[in-house]
C-alpha cells in the first residue's frame, strides 16, 4: 500500500490561514476569492436601489394621491383660498316731497384702506412725491404721495401705514374726487378704496322728525326711513373673483358678478312749503306761549293725505348726535287726553243714534251731578237755555254730560272705536301710538269715567288720530285711511301712484253735515274758537283743554282742530301746544296757529274762498 502524503493537516491549516476559498477542483496556485462583508460597495448599490425604488414609490403614490385622488378637491380648496367676494352696496333711493323737492338723498362717499404688510415691500425707484422730493421705500414713501391727497401730514400718515395689519381704514367719507386723485396714484397694491354711501337731508330740520335716519349699516331708523326701508333699500350687489398673494385681482378669474338694484324713490305726500310753515308758526307759538311744545298737522280730508306733520324745536336728521333723531314725531307717538275736541263724537253718537237734534233744548247749569258723580264746566256761569248746538258751540262739559246720559255707554264706547280711538292710524309710522282706552266694562266698576269720555277726558289719543275724527266729520262721515306715501319711482323713472285705499263710514252723510253745522258755529263769534277763523273762508272747529298729571302735578294740552272751506270742506288742520304758560286755552293759543296755517295751506294749494251764506243752528232758545 502506497503511503499518503502527510499534508492533510498542513492543507487544514492552510485552508485557515492561506487557503480562504479553496476548495476542491480550485486551480493550484489561484488567488482566493474576496469575502464579501458589509462594506461590500455592490451590497451597498442594491440597498441605495432597493430604498431610491421605495422613495420614489412614496412619491408617485403621494403624487398620483394629489394629482388623481383628491386632485379636483385640493385645486377647489385653493381656487377657494383665492376667491374673495364684493359686496356692492345698492344705492338707497330719494325721499321726495309731493313737489319732487328731495328731502333725503344718498352720496357716494369712499373708505381708504391700507395693507401694512404690503407696503413694507413698496420701493419708490425713481418717483417724486409733489414736493419733488425722491419718494422712499416702505411706509414713508406711500405716505410721501398719499399725504397730500389725504390732507395729512406725511409723518403721522406714515404711523398709519407701519405694521402688519392686512385692513387697516386710513380715512373714511372721502369724496369722489379725492378717490380718483388716490387711484391716480397707482398704488392699488398697497392702498385701495371702498365705495361707501352717505345719507344727507337737503332739506335740514325741516320734517326732520317725520323722516328719520339711517344707520351705519344704512338701514332706517324712525319716521319714513323705517317705514319704506323695504322700498328704499334696493338690493347690494356681489362681484366674485380671485386674487394673488399681493391683493390685486387676477385678470379674467371673476368668478361671479351679481349688479345691485337700486332702491326706489318714495314720494311723500308731504308739501314742502306747509310743512316749513306749520313747523315755523309752532316755534313761534311756543317762544310766545312758553310751551314745552307743539304739534301740528294739515290733512287732505278727502284723500287721507298728509300735507304736513309738524313738531316745534327741528330737528336735524344730518346731526345724529341727539336722540331726538330717533324719537320720530310727537303727532303718533304721544297720547294724551283729547279734552274739548272728544265731544265731537259724543254729539255725533248723540245724533246718529237718534237720541237728539241739533236744536234740542237744555237748561244748563255750570255744576251738574248724576250717579253721585258731579261735573262743571270750565268757568262759572248761570243757568244757560242751549240748544244742543250751543252746548258744543260753548264747549261745555254739563251739557255734555245732560245730552250724553241719554246714550248707552256700551253706544258711546262703540263711537269711540268706530272713530278710529284705541288703534294705530294706517300711516304705519315706527313708534305711533294705538292710544288708550278705558276697559269696555268700566261702567260695571266705576260711574265716573263712562261720562268723562263724552267731553275727551279718560282716553287718550295721537294727535293724528284727533285729527281724523274731523277729517271724517268733513268728508261725510268717511274715514280715509291716513297715508305719508303718495307713490314710489324706480332708477328708470318709472312712477307708481300709491293706492289710497277704501273710505270706511262711520256716520251718515246726514249727521256728518248737521255735526260740522254745529261746529261752524263754534267757530263764530258767538263760539270758544273765534279766534280760529279765515279771512274769505268758512271754517268749522273746536278748541280743546284737556288736564294731563304727570309726576304728581297737572299740565294741559291747548288745542284747535278744525276744516276750512265749511261750505266744501279741503282740508283739516290741528294745532297743539303742551303746558302754555301765557293761557291753558285752545282758543287762545292754538286757535291764531290755525287761523295762520290754514290760511297758508288754501292760498298755497289754490283753493277758492267761501261764496255760500252761512246757515247755522241755534245756539239758545
Amino acid at each position: 500500500m502506497t503511503r499518503r502524503a502527510t499534508g492533510r493537516g498542513r492543507t487544514t491549516r492552510g485552508t485557515g490561514a492561506t487557503g480562504r476559498g479553496s476548495g476542491p477542483g480550485r486551480r493550484p496556485g489561484a488567488r482566493p476569492a474576496p469575502r464579501r462583508g458589509p462594506g461590500d460597495p455592490a451590497r451597498r448599490q442594491r440597498w441605495l436601489i432597493v430604498l431610491a425604488a421605495l422613495v420614489l414609490t412614496v412619491f408617485v403614490g403621494r403624487l398620483v394621491q394629489v394629482q388623481v385622488v383628491q386632485g379636483a378637491a385640493l385645486a377647489s380648496e385653493a381656487q377657494q383660498d383665492r376667491l374673495v367676494t364684493q359686496v356692492t352696496p345698492a344705492h338707497r333711493g330719494d325721499v321726495l316731497d309731493r313737489d319732487g323737492t328731495v328731502l333725503a338723498t344718498s352720496v357716494d362717499r369712499y373708505t381708504i384702506i391700507a395693507d401694512q404688510e404690503s407696503i413694507q415691500n413698496f420701493r419708490g425707484n425713481s418717483r417724486h412725491d409733489a414736493d419733488g422730493e425722491p419718494v422712499q421705500d416702505g411706509a414713508l414713501g406711500i405716505a410721501q404721495l398719499l399725504g397730500p391727497v389725504l390732507g395729512e401730514p406725511k409723518e403721522t400718515l406714515a404711523a398709519k401705514l407701519n405694521g402688519e395689519d392686512r385692513y387697516v381704514k386710513l380715512k373714511e367719507g372721502v369724496v369722489p374726487e379725492v378717490q380718483r386723485a388716490v387711484a391716480e396714484l397707482d398704488l392699488r397694491v398697497y392702498i385701495r378704496t371702498e365705495l361707501s354711501s352717505k345719507r344727507t337731508y337737503p332739506s335740514g330740520a325741516v320734517a326732520g322728525p317725520i323722516l328719520g335716519y339711517v344707520n351705519s349699516e344704512m338701514d332706517g331708523q324712525g319716521g319714513v326711513e323705517a317705514a319704506f326701508d323695504d322700498v328704499l333699500a334696493g338690493t347690494d350687489g356681489t362681484r366674485t373673483f380671485e386674487r394673488g398673494r399681493d391683493g390685486v385681482p387676477i385678470p379674467g378669474s371673476e368668478i361671479e358678478s351679481v349688479p345691485a338694484v337700486p332702491g326706489q324713490d318714495v314720494r311723500l305726500t308731504i308739501d314742502g312749503d306747509v310743512q316749513w310753515k306749520a313747523e315755523e308758526l309752532l316755534d313761534e307759538a311756543v317762544r310766545d306761549t312758553g310751551a314745552a311744545y307743539g304739534m301740528a298737522i294739515v290733512h287732505d280730508l278727502r284723500t287721507g293725505e298728509v300735507l304736513a306733520m309738524a313738531d316745534s324745536g327741528g330737528v336735524d336728521p344730518n346731526d345724529r348726535s341727539t336722540a331726538a333723531v330717533a324719537d320720530g314725531s310727537r303727532a303718533v307717538s304721544v297720547v294724551f287726553e283729547p279734552g274739548s275736541t272728544g265731544k265731537v263724537i259724543s254729539a255725533a253718537a248723540a245724533l246718529e243714534g237718534g237720541y237728539w237734534e241739533p236744536t234740542d233744548q237744555f237748561e244748563v247749569p255750570d255744576t251738574y251731578t248724576v250717579d253721585g258723580e258731579t261735573f262743571r264746566d270750565s268757568h262759572s256761569h248761570p243757568v244757560e237755555r242751549w240748544t244742543l248746538a250751543g252746548i258744543l258751540a260753548q264747549s261745555s262739559n254739563t251739557g255734555t254730560v245732560m245730552m250724553g246720559q241719554e246714550i248707552p255707554f256700551a253706544v258711546r264706547y262703540d263711537y269711540l272705536r268706530k272713530f278710529g280711538f284705541g288703534e294705530r292710524t294706517a300711516l304705519g309710522m315706527a313708534g305711533e301710538s294705538a292710544g288708550l282706552l278705558p276697559d269696555e266694562d268700566i261702567d260695571d266698576v266705576e260711574n265716573r269715567t263712562p261720562y268723562t269720555i263724552l267731553f275727551g277726558q279718560g282716553v287718550a289719543v295721537s294727535a293724528m288720530q284727533a285729527t281724523q275724527v274731523f277729517s271724517t266729520i268733513a268728508n261725510g262721515g268717511v274715514q280715509m285711511p291716513a297715508t305719508l306715501l303718495d307713490g314710489t319711482q324706480t332708477a328708470d323713472g318709472v312712477l307708481t301712484d300709491a293706492d289710497p285705499g277704501e273710505g270706511t263710514r262711520v256716520v251718515s252723510e246726514e249727521t256728518a253735515a248737521d255735526v260740522l253745522t254745529m261746529l261752524e258755529a263754534a267757530t263764530s263769534e258767538e263760539g270758544t274758537g273765534s279766534a280760529a277763523q279765515v279771512p274769505g273762508y268758512r271754517v268749522a272747529g273746536k278748541t280743546g283743554t284737556a288736564q294731563m298729571f304727570e309726576n304728581g302735578g297737572t299740565t294741559y294740552m291747548a288745542s284747535y282742530i278744525g276744516v276750512a272751506p265749511a261750505d266744501d270742506p279741503r282740508y283739516t288742520v290741528s294745532v297743539f301746544l303742551r303746558s302754555p304758560r301765557s293761557s291753558i286755552y285752545g282758543g287762545v293759543v292754538a286757535a291764531p296757529v290755525f287761523s295762520e296755517l290754514m290760511g297758508f295751506t288754501l292760498r298755497k294749494e289754490g283753493v277758492p274762498p267761501s261764496t255760500e251764506p252761512v246757515d247755522q243752528f241755534p245756539l239758545t232758545w
